[in-house]
């Protein structure tokens, strides 16, 4: 658990793999929310990874916020702060930017 935000982390997630080294993690943690972003951008969302805070933060227009886990938990928050369904394989979310 986070001893400044309390937030647990379920550490292991499949979305953590693939950098050997910690600055190749962090690497493709921003690299991963740059992409969850143009994903987000249509419904005016925005997600935040400051790499030291466990899980991703999620913003809505406004003012809402979030601590999401991971992918999983973000795409549930980012509906219900949409109030709709958030596909991020929809031509909505693939043809932006």
């Amino acid at each position: 658990m986070c001893s400044a935000c309390g937030f647990p982390s379920r550490p292991g997630h499949w979305t953590d793999a693939g950098g050997a080294t910690p600055g190749e993690r962090l690497r493709l943690r921003f690299a991963r929310v740059a992409a969850i972003n143009r994903l987000l951008a249509p419904y005016g969302l925005k997600a935040h990874d400051d790499g030291v805070t466990p899980g991703l933060q999620l913003f809505a227009p406004g003012g809402a916020r979030e601590l999401v886990a991971d992918l999983e938990a973000l795409w549930s928050a980012a509906a219900r702060l949409v109030d709709q369904p958030i596909d991020p394989l929809s031509p909505r979310a693939l043809n932006h930017g």
